[in-house]
């Protein structure tokens, strides 16, 4: 597999973990956004979705803008002080936000950036998958509402109905959702 670029934003107060953090997350493999101001990263990730979002929640307890991030499509590394690690860990676990401990060994940083890439590529395999069944879905909706129509107006039975729609989809080189909506916008 080639290697992606993965866009991270970086929001923490503290320059040290920004300039830790930096070291790390280096181009092409990564394109780092960094702020200190939690309102200018909802911005920011309320304009794009980054893969990674890295907070560092300066007394642990700051974790809602950690929580309303991971609604979306990026995977959330939340950065912990050790002392509250595992009671912010289990608060934010359920909404799929990783957590990690912060003083960190850069070891052990490295392989939760793994982790968070892994659980990037999870997202969007789910996602697409997510996309193709409601499209699928949709597709079926439509086609049955079609074939309805194509009962109660032709008096058709159901099976005359969707091989009517299957062969008109043949006959004319379309697909069977578009014939299904040819149908709907005569008879609906």
């Amino acid at each position: 597999m080639e290697a992606d670029c993965h866009s991270v934003l970086l929001v923490s107060h503290d320059s040290k973990i920004i300039s830790q953090i930096s070291a790390f997350l280096i181009p092409p493999l990564f394109e780092l956004t960094s702020t200190s101001d939690f309102n200018e990263a909802r911005r920011l990730s309320g304009e794009r979705t980054f893969s990674i979002i890295i907070v560092d929640s300066g007394d642990g307890f700051d974790i809602d803008f950690a929580v309303n991030v991971s609604e979306g499509y990026s995977t959330v590394l939340l950065l912990v002080p050790a002392e509250h690690f595992d009671e912010v860990s289990y608060r934010v676990e359920g909404f799929g936000v990783l957590t990690a401990t912060k003083p960190f060994e850069p070891f052990y940083f490295y392989n939760m950036i793994k982790a968070a890439i892994a659980v990037q590529y999870k997202v969007q395999t789910l996602s697409s998958q997510t996309v193709k069944l409601k499209t699928k879905m949709e597709e079926i909706r439509v086609v049955n509402r079609a074939k309805m129509l194509l009962m109660q107006n032709l008096k058709m039975t159901e099976q005359e109905a969707h091989r009517f729609l299957e062969k008109e989809a043949m006959d004319k080189g379309m697909k069977r959702i578009a014939v299904a909506d040819d149908v709907i916008r005569t008879y609906g």
